[in-house]
């Protein structure tokens, strides 16, 4: 299987499917990172130096799962869905021949994440179903699939890490409290954790449950068999 991960920033991936790309990997599947803008505007650095060391940071965190990211190096700030975009899309999903597509929610927080979206379902078209990850802090999103991220957990907490460019340490607390309340929210075992998607058919995509690694495990909703009185 191809997936095709698809970030607006360098550490986007990371925070948002980085436990979900790492299932796939031990599954064997081919992973291709694409990180749409060049990260320039990321901090107060030079934006020349924090672009480079954007640039190294997410081959380095790609590299845990052997994966080589493809950079489109559009303005960080400044993306839209415009033409350029597009034909920039078109010409990476007819290279890489994904099976799915992986990027943010249209109603993401960030104008660039938003853009992605937009330009990714254009250029998807119909030749490849997409597929939309979790918002920054769950903000306006309604899962329909879950995948189970237990075992990933500390190799996906390494990848954000890695970006040591962004206070890292900010988003490994975020995505874990996040992913143990996805995990709790498909009723998965106590202490497992999850990160979640929203998938809206489209033909002739109607079902990618095929194509997703696992849910988490799901616990037994019991009555109580304690007696009172």
């Amino acid at each position: 299987m191809k997936i095709l991960a698809l970030g607006a920033h360098p550490d986007d991936i990371e925070i948002f499917m980085f436990g979900t790309m790492a299932a796939y990997a031990a599954q064997g599947a081919e992973l291709t990172f694409a990180i749409a803008t060049d990260g320039a505007r990321g901090g107060k650095s030079d934006p020349a130096v924090l672009a480079r060391v954007r640039r190294e940071e997410a081959t380095a965190a790609a590299a845990l799962l052997g994966a080589a990211p493809r950079f489109l190096d559009f303005p960080d700030g400044e993306l839209v869905a415009d033409a350029a975009l597009i034909e920039a899309l078109k010409k990476l999903i007819r290279e890489t021949g994904p099976d799915l597509a992986i990027t943010h929610a249209p109603n993401d927080y960030h104008a660039d994440h938003r853009a992605l979206s937009d330009g990714v379902r254009i250029a998807a078209s119909f030749g490849v179903p997409v597929l939309h990850a979790d918002t920054m802090g769950g903000t306006g999103f309604s899962p329909t699939h879950y995948v189970d991220i237990s075992p990933q957990a500390e190799i996906k907490a390494k990848a954000i890490r890695m970006h040591q460019s962004q206070d890292p340490h900010r988003f490994v607390d975020g995505a874990r409290t996040q992913n143990l309340f996805r995990a709790g929210q498909c009723n998965g075992v106590q202490g497992s954790l999850a990160e979640a998607f929203r998938f809206e058919p489209t033909f002739p995509f109607a079902d990618i449950r095929a194509l997703l690694p696992p849910a988490p495990p799901i616990r037994k909703v019991m009555v109580s068999t304690k007696r009172v009185g």
